[in-house]
């Protein structure tokens, strides 16, 4: 089963670290598998390495680029406030993103504008996309909307991968964040606990668990 399969609509999950270099070590000397650098978001102050999950979902690990050391305002997915790496957050590719805004919008969930972005790979190619904001919900476990237009999309660029074999998430109230996963058309299992979320891949020195 490919991550297609068991997170319908997953485009990607957001592994956020302060220290970007750090974390994409640690990632390959526990899974064997090193992540492809992925880009630099201009005037944002990160850059990001990818892996893939299986089928079109992947993985992002976003954090400070040391080559944009001054930019205005926070950096993206509050990497400046963090002391270790943490999943942050996640993204869904619905069929259609301005339906499925306006469709949450209605019900009483506003998924925050809708606003386009774009990063060069490190072979020159331009990517371009729209997405909402990702701290629409402060819990992260709301998936922000992306949608990849005519671009490529992230893993149909030969990325490393390590099969999503389980992804979960643990909130206070989950009873809050069910019906607005239901609005999305997002799938996830909310189990009580402190907000989080993990996910498990499989690699060739087995499966290992990420929060």
């Amino acid at each position: 089963m490919n991550a297609d399969a068991l997170v319908p609509l997953l485009d990607h999950l957001v592994l956020a670290t302060p220290d970007l270099a750090a974390t994409v070590a640690d990632f390959t000397r526990r899974t064997g598998v090193t992540p492809a650098p992925g880009g630099v978001h201009v005037g944002l102050g990160t850059r990001n390495h990818l892996v893939g999950l299986g089928g079109t979902s992947y993985l992002e690990i976003i954090g400070p680029d040391p080559e944009q050391p001054d930019v205005p305002g926070p950096r993206p997915f509050g990497v400046d406030a963090l002391t270790a790496p943490r999943t942050v957050t996640w993204a869904i590719s619905p069929p259609d993103l301005d339906a499925t805004v306006a469709a949450a919008r209605a019900h009483g969930h506003d998924p925050g504008p809708v606003r386009a972005m774009s990063r060069r790979r490190p072979d020159g190619a331009l990517l371009e996309w729209r997405l909402t904001d990702g701290t629409a919900h402060p819990s992260g476990l709301v998936p922000f909307l992306i949608d990849w237009g005519t671009s490529a999309h992230p893993s149909a660029s030969g990325l490393p991968v390590t099969p999503l074999l389980a992804l979960s998430a643990t909130a206070p109230d989950p009873d809050a964040i069910r019906p607005l996963l239901t609005l999305l058309g997002a799938e996830l299992a909310v189990a009580q606990g402190p907000v989080g979320i993990s996910f498990t891949v499989g690699t060739p020195r087995g499966p290992v668990t990420f929060g």
